[in-house]
């Protein structure tokens, strides 16, 4: 706020002239309901007016907006000194005890991050920002089965709330439940929406198809990766719509660099579902293809109206979206064999040899062996929440296969004591010393995060929840990964994507052919070395990287999904 508006206002209430000082501050108000200056000063006048209630109130929003701001833009110890002299005035200030939840949590300090959420829900258990704060602090806690028994306890009571079903649905893939019992989670998502509207109708009647690509993803994301071959070489007679729900300003080089490629690019972030439905009716949307499923920034709620006469979920979610307006998946016969229909909502659409095609990143460094001498080491870049105790065990074997043998692991949240030391515990309970365990929490760059794989001999998936990302950027620093093949998708991915990168043979049945895999091929220095060669150029002739075939392939399903249906596109091999 302009500081010559601060001076006018309250030269005017020293003179007499209160009312006008607060009318012109009330409007400023109104008009920068954010500015945290504006909302201090209001607070200011209307106690002086004697309007007490109303002056706490605004001075309260006052602070809080303060020191969201000095959160966000880095000031976050600002922000917590300041949370913590607003909670020492009035120990009851429930935004308080929100923001500093959240301010702890962006600093790597999750212990104290969840007591503050604890007295915050014990002052407001039915604030559904503070449950989902919560929650999610537990779960990158990794406390999962916490946080999915707080996110169940809430829902039982409001089981409309579509983004917590959403967050619960992602903490289960986390530990895995029964293929009925996870099902059964997802149709609750969809059976818990409002009835849909009339779904769109649309007719090409000559024109080309239009294709809407709904997602907060494209931008620097594991998700842009392997979309962009299904982005840039879509054939010409489809026109492309971007639908993109990312936040302002996390656009960047990768949403540039995509953005040429769509006919059309719509920011729909900001907009209401209602909106958001006519937004795409409007457009004549004929498909469209949503990348998120129940990951972050998804809007599949607003889908539940049916605002495209076919929607298609791909790439951002490993298992069914539970929403009946979803009509399609697109998956392959390794993540999904036959039989898996019983599974899913959707009809599945499967895309051999690879329901997915990756774009390696740009600049990466070359593939080095780690230098003679050094001790073996297994490695995981997956995230920590990932390591369930089922990959513990089979971890634990595998290093007590390789005498000497280390563990490197790498994810964001190894940066908060709480998380290291829960995860070395569990890892340390699974027989793997902690000495032998080395946690990385971050890299500068890129370059430098990709330059760790030349650190790693083999590198170790997660399971009931493989990587997808991680698993690709291993094979590209050349660095070979094994992997188990479980019994549904989120299990089966790294399989898919091993099997087309010409490397089936690192598939393991189950744990105990998974640390034999790992550890013979960790004292295969001959194979080791052949691989951190040529694995690139390999996976260079690969299907997994073949952008033009994958392109084809998913948009001749999604042609045929929309004018044949559903049932008439089963595979697309």
């Amino acid at each position: 706020m302009p500081s010559d508006l601060w001076d006018r206002a309250m030269h005017d209430a020293d003179h007499g002239r209160l009312n006008e000082a607060l009318a012109m501050v009330r409007m400023r108000q109104r008009m920068k309901p954010r500015d945290p200056e504006a909302t201090e000063l209001l607070g200011l006048l209307l106690f002086r007016a004697g309007e007490v209630d109303q002056a706490i109130h605004f001075l309260q929003r006052g602070v809080e907006l303060l020191a969201n701001v000095l959160d966000q833009v880095g000031r976050t110890q600002e922000a917590i000194r300041l949370w913590d002299e607003c909670l020492r005035i009035n120990p009851d200030f429930v935004l308080a005890w929100m923001g500093l939840a959240t301010a702890c949590q962006s600093i790597d300090d999750s212990a104290r991050s969840i007591r503050a959420g604890e007295r915050g829900l014990a002052l407001a258990p039915d604030w559904i920002d503070m449950v989902r704060n919560h929650s999610n602090t537990l779960a990158r806690a990794g406390r999962v089965e916490e946080a999915a028994a707080l996110l169940r306890a809430y829902l039982a009571a409001h089981p409309e709330e579509a983004e917590l079903r959403s967050n619960l649905l992602m903490n289960l893939h986390y530990r895995g439940l029964d293929a009925a019992a996870m099902l059964a989670e997802h149709r609750a998502f969809g059976a818990a929406l409002p009835a849909a509207s009339p779904p769109a109708s649309t007719s090409l009647d000559g024109r080309t198809l239009r294709i809407g690509v709904l997602s907060a993803d494209l931008r620097g994301h594991s998700v842009a990766s392997f979309a962009d071959a299904l982005i840039r070489h879509a054939p010409n007679d489809v026109e492309l719509v971007a639908l993109s729900t990312a936040a302002p300003g996390q656009s960047d080089d990768t949403t540039a660099g995509l953005k040429p490629f769509f006919a059309k690019w719509l920011d729909v972030a900001g907009l209401r579902g209602d909106v958001l439905d006519a937004c795409i009716r409007a457009e004549r949307i004929d498909v469209l293809l949503e990348l998120s499923g129940h990951s972050g920034g998804n809007r599949l709620a607003d889908l539940a109206r049916k605002p495209a006469p076919m929607i298609v979920s791909a790439i951002g979610y490993p298992d069914t979206t539970g929403l009946p307006a979803v009509d399609a998946r697109i998956v392959d016969s390794i993540t999904d064999p036959s039989g898996a229909e019983s599974r899913c909502t959707e009809h599945l659409v499967r895309i051999d040899p690879c329901f997915l095609c990756y774009r390696p990143p740009e600049l990466a460094p070359e593939p080095v062996l780690p230098p003679e001498g050094a001790p073996i080491t297994f490695g995981s870049f997956n995230n920590h929440q990932k390591i369930a105790p089922e990959t513990a065990e089979t971890w634990a074997h595998t290093l007590r296969a390789v005498p000497g043998s280390r563990l490197l692991l790498k994810s964001p949240g190894l940066g908060d004591p709480m998380v290291r030391a829960g995860l070395v515990a569990r890892l340390s309970a699974a027989g793997i010393p902690a000495d032998a365990i080395e946690l990385v929490a971050f890299a500068k760059g890129r370059t430098e995060h990709l330059a760790l794989y030349n650190r790693v001999h083999v590198a170790l998936d997660t399971m009931p929840y493989n990587g997808t990302t991680t698993t690709c950027e291993a094979l590209w620093m050349g660095v070979p990964l094994v992997t188990t093949l479980g019994d549904h998708h989120a299990a089966r991915v790294s399989a898919s994507l091993l099997h087309a990168a010409g490397l089936g043979d690192l598939v393991a049945t189950g744990p105990d052919a998974f640390a034999k895999i790992a550890a013979q091929l960790a004292l295969d220095k001959s194979r080791l070395t052949s691989l951190r060669g040529g694995l690139r150029a390999q996976l260079l002739a690969s299907a997994l990287l073949d952008a033009k075939r994958y392109a084809r392939q998913v948009h001749a399903a999604l042609r045929a999904l929309f004018t044949k249906g559903p049932g008439a596109q089963a595979r697309a091999g």
